[in-house]
């Protein structure tokens, strides 16, 4: 009698084997053509937008690639980062590390949202306009294309509570920084590969003055730095106690190209941020700075690659989440 019933949970078992595999999982539900019956004129809406935004304002690029990448790590690319708060809930957006996200990035995700309603209403997630924004942004300043592909749902929980521990910050050691991005699925090279979103974009000058001013005893700045760089910061951020916008471009050489410069200038005391000049003297992370230093070719691929498998990270699919009437507020 054994026999027969254990031939029947061995079948079971095979059936229920075969279901998984035939249930498509999240990439699989995404496409790069997603919206091409849906919303035949995505591609060319979405082009409009960007290249208006970007001309108007080139702060633009740095800006959505910030934002989106701020998106992603906080449970998902599901555009949580969008949602205002309400006065029930404070929202991601206003949790301290995101108050200094500049306001192109938004403000482009409302451009394209708002002619894409009228183009065709209630299909394109705001969550796919930041994930094709931040590409298409990345290779008009001169970075890699990339696919990215579409199909994801805009998500329904954004608190400020949970976004402490999921970002990354400019005081973190490179083992911070490496278990964070294996917490999220990434290598160490792939996390090497995403620092140099660095070479676009600028960073506050509170973000990095403890580093410039008053350091030690024996120096008023952080040894890693270049010297006569360190000096060029203190005059640059001067004023920062009374103005808190002032900034610095992150990659002084070639600030508005994304090229593999921002990885030539940390063997020469050039990086910004206390991290990126960790990324040059921890031993686990040089190698692959050393590597994109001597190659763009190198660097690109491995952005792209990492920006392709980062664009997947947490999406909402089905009744996970919603397309949102508005990117600031959930239907």
């Amino acid at each position: 009698m054994a026999k027969p019933f254990l031939l029947l949970l061995h079948l079971h078992f095979l059936f229920l084997y075969a279901l998984l595999l035939l249930v498509p999982t999240r990439s699989q539900q995404l496409s790069v053509d997603y919206y091409q019956k849906s919303c035949p004129r995505f591609n060319q809406i979405m082009q409009d937008a960007i290249t208006d935004k970007q001309i108007k304002s080139p702060t633009t690029a740095p800006g959505t690639l910030r934002l989106y990448f701020h998106d992603c790590f906080m449970g998902g690319c599901d555009a949580s980062v969008l949602l205002s708060s309400t006065p029930f809930n404070k929202a991601e957006r206003d949790a301290d590390i995101n108050l200094s996200l500049p306001g192109d990035g938004f403000d482009l995700v409302v451009r394209a949202k708002t002619a894409l309603e009228l183009a065709c209403p209630g299909v394109v997630s705001c969550a796919d306009i930041l994930a094709v924004a931040a590409r298409d942004l990345v290779t008009m300043v001169g970075g890699p294309y990339y696919d990215v592909k579409l199909g994801r749902k805009d998500g329904l929980v954004s608190k400020a509570a949970l976004v402490e521990g999921n970002l990354p910050r400019p005081t973190m050691s490179v083992t911070g920084l490496i278990k964070l991005f294996a917490a999220k699925g990434f290598t160490v090279r792939e996390m090497v590969a995403l620092a140099g979103a660095h070479t676009i974009g600028f960073s506050h000058c509170k973000e990095f003055s403890r580093n410039i001013y008053n350091y030690s005893r024996n120096s008023a700045s952080d040894p890693s730095y270049n010297p006569r760089y360190a000096s060029g910061l203190r005059q640059a951020c001067a004023d920062y106690q009374k103005n808190p916008t002032l900034s610095v471009f992150n990659d002084i050489m070639t600030p508005n190209k994304f090229d593999n410069m921002y990885f030539q200038n940390l063997p020469k005391g050039l990086g910004l941020l206390a991290t990126d000049r960790a990324l040059f003297s921890d031993p686990r992370t040089r190698r692959y700075v050393e590597e994109f230093s001597g190659n763009q070719s190198a660097f690109f691929e491995a952005f792209g690659r990492a920006m392709e498998k980062l664009s997947l990270y947490g999406v909402k699919i089905g009744r996970a989440g919603e397309i949102r009437r508005r990117c600031d507020a959930t239907n």
